[in-house]
């Protein structure tokens, strides 16, 4: 039975034509300053929060269409998110590449291009449009080739993030020697949300040594608690945040310190 995401792959494959055929006039970001997600995790005294800008989704359908991608950035920038991730995809999200520029020359944090990469091209896109990181999806590809585009990424400077959904995908996801394991709380092929996976996948993560970044459902304060106590450092969040009535609030109260948080 085909899944939601096989559609969105079969989708991009299709992209990936008329991708290549642009490949020559793609041009990558001059080298400059180096905005590291990485560094930001490894010296954060609180939890990291990567704010997603979002239109709209295959299991939710519109959430905020019409919001710019601008304006967005400065209220996530102003509001203490450490990093800012942009859906790139417009056949199911109604993103744009465009949306990724417009927020890179808006703030100065690192910035996420959230798609579904299974091409070198679609890398060099991102950075040529200003993101600092990309994702890659263990549920995507075959291992070998995610180790490809992750070393192929890693060489034109980005850093990425990997994302994972049970032990399988994260046992090839660490092999990669990936820092960043997004663990998305969504499962891709059916879309039901469960906090539970992160508090799953956790543990082994953490005695790997890597930071973990929990992806989607997180929509309140408890949740953020909840994988804060799992060992999460970052989260992600999206859907919350666009149809947030009050931004500022919902925002600095995810900021939460990381020690001490479990016993709070």
């Amino acid at each position: 039975m085909e899944t939601i995401l096989d559609k969105i792959l079969a989708e991009k494959r299709k992209e990936l034509i008329l991708l290549q055929e642009e490949k020559e006039n793609i041009h990558g970001e001059e080298a400059g300053i180096k905005r590291s997600f990485i560094n930001k995790l490894a010296s954060g005294s609180e939890l990291a929060v990567i704010a997603e800008f979002k239109r709209a989704s295959p299991s939710k359908g519109d959430i905020n269409t019409g919001q710019n991608p601008k304006d967005q950035a400065l209220f996530y920038k102003k509001y203490g998110a450490d990093a800012i991730s942009v859906l790139t995809d417009n056949r199911f999200f109604k993103g744009s590449f465009s949306d990724l520029s417009a927020v890179r020359e808006t703030v100065d944090l690192p910035i996420l291009c959230k798609d579904f990469i299974i091409d070198e091209v679609q890398i060099l896109r991102a950075k040529a449009s200003g993101a600092n990181l990309i994702l890659l999806i263990a549920a995507a590809m075959e291992a070998e080739r995610l180790q490809e585009l992750f070393d192929f990424a890693e060489g034109e400077g980005l850093e990425v993030l990997m994302e994972v959904h049970n032990e399988e995908e994260l046992e090839i996801a660490l092999k990669t020697g990936a820092q960043l394991i997004g663990v998305n709380n969504r499962n891709l092929k059916t879309f039901a949300v469960d906090l539970g996976v992160t508090e799953k996948l956790a543990p082994a993560i953490k005695k790997a040594g890597k930071f973990l970044i929990s992806e989607s459902g997180i929509k309140s304060e408890d949740d953020v608690r909840r994988v804060i106590a799992a060992g999460a450092n970052a989260i992600l969040v999206g859907e919350a945040f666009m149809k947030a009535d009050n931004l500022e609030g919902l925002l600095k109260a995810m900021k939460i310190p990381l020690q001490g948080a479990v016993n709070q």
